[in-house]
């Protein structure tokens, strides 16, 4: 693992990481707290969870293939660069106490649009800067990075959101955008595209437009899946496990206020109880995969998500609910490294961005009805909520638990000659 810390583009990378999902994990606690408090409506928060998924769908179709042809340092910083300017401005308006409920669901919606291009982004970036044989250490500093930036900001938002308000969380997410551009911009220097196998390069038929090379693009990303049951089954888990982490936004709010009555600073606690599981899990993830491999460590952490999501708002007692968040994380943080190790092993890096954007495009698709489902039965039964996102994490362990044996290789796509 230290040989990953070696490496000055890595540094970065996990600096930028850690210090950005600081902001984000801020600003998702801090604008969902306040959508709750401004219409006391579990729908609302389901309709917020939705229109994290509605760029997604228009997007991701297209941006896998700007992902594998284009640099993705650069894209990524276009990124931070461009959802910094989109909060800055809804900041401005928090303070000046003119900022609407329905500007909240705009500034979301621009922000995911961002980061459901983000991520596939900055996992193929990482595959790309890192030798094959330290894919699970790479992604262990990945996760732990991610979560404990969340970690940071679930322990604190609850706290400074009574004395900032949302216009100081959300003009903290700004400048930690500010400083992950910074640290991305010191990754390299120069433009530098992933290079394919020569007899995909080779051969493009010489008449073939632009949009044409684009559709072919396309295709073969999805004719890659063919014949890889392994790599389809994992594509499953994570998008249902995509589904169910993202609606849990809808449910952990009125958690805190209306089953345990803690207010903020309980949201904060849940939040904290979550992030810390998730750090602490990424820093063991890879004995644990070590131990059990890749697809029994997914299963095992999918079961324990589907029973501790179940029993969550069963809890006797408000401790005991943050230890289930701190559960639930830790089966993040497993899942987290086992999924983007298993995917790294198995996806060329030419086709990383295609591959993870149609994962991310059944787990977005499937995430709006399942948020608008789990908001509506909420807004009824708070536990009948919980329980709802408990079975789609239990499927999720059925796809990994699933029994597969391996086709018969089949052969890449070839350009058209």
């Amino acid at each position: 693992m230290r040989s990953i810390l070696q490496k000055p583009a890595l540094r970065f990378v996990f600096a930028a990481n850690l210090i950005s999902m600081l902001g984000s994990g801020m600003n998702a606690a801090a604008v969902g707290w306040y959508i709750l408090q401004a219409t006391h409506s579990e729908m609302a928060l389901g309709m917020f969870a939705v229109v994290q998924t509605i760029p997604a769908l228009l997007m991701l179709p297209f941006t896998g293939v700007i992902i594998d042809r284009e640099d993705r340092r650069r894209l990524v910083m276009w990124l931070d660069a461009l959802r910094a300017g989109i909060i800055l401005t809804v900041s401005i308006l928090a303070f000046m106490g003119r900022v609407k409920v329905w500007e909240l669901y705009l500034m979301n919606m621009l922000v995911a649009a961002g980061f459901w291009m983000f991520w596939p982004t900055i996992t193929a970036l990482i595959q790309e800067l890192t030798p094959g044989e330290e894919f699970v250490h790479a992604n262990t500093f990945l996760l732990a990075g991610v979560q404990g930036g969340w970690l940071i900001a679930g322990s604190i938002v609850g706290f400074v959101y009574n004395r900032i308000g949302l216009g100081g969380v959300l003009l903290i997410d700004f400048s930690t955008y500010l400083v992950s551009f910074l640290c991305y911009f010191a990754v390299r220097k120069g433009r530098h595209v992933v290079p394919r196998p020569a007899e995909l390069r080779a051969d493009i038929v010489a008449c073939e437009t632009a949009v044409q090379r684009f559709i072919r693009e396309m295709r073969e990303g999805l004719q890659f899946l063919q014949g890889k049951p392994k790599l389809m089954l994992l594509g499953v888990s994570w998008a249902l496990f995509l589904a169910a982490m993202m609606t849990g936004v809808v449910v952990t709010p009125p958690l805190s206020d209306k089953i345990f009555h803690a207010g903020a600073v309980g949201y904060g606690w849940l939040n904290a109880g979550w992030g810390t599981g998730a750090f602490v899990a990424s820093l063991y993830a890879p004995w644990f995969m070590n131990l059990l491999g890749t697809r029994r460590s997914i299963a095992i952490s999918m079961g324990l998500l589907a029973i501790s999501a179940s029993l969550a708002p069963l809890a006797p007692a408000f401790a005991f609910a943050v230890l289930l968040y701190a559960l639930m994380g830790s089966a993040r943080g497993i899942t987290g490294v086992a999924m983007n190790t298993g995917i790294m092993e198995q996806v060329p890096q030419h086709f990383m961005g295609r591959v993870q954007n149609t994962f991310y495009f059944a787990g977005t698709a499937l995430q709006i009805g399942l948020a608008l489902l789990v908001g509506a039965v909420a807004q009824v039964n708070l536990i009948a909520g919980f329980s709802i996102i408990g079975m789609v994490y239990a499927v999720a362990f059925v796809s990994a638990s699933w029994p597969v044996k391996e086709a018969v290789p089949v052969r890449e796509p070839t350009a058209v000659k």
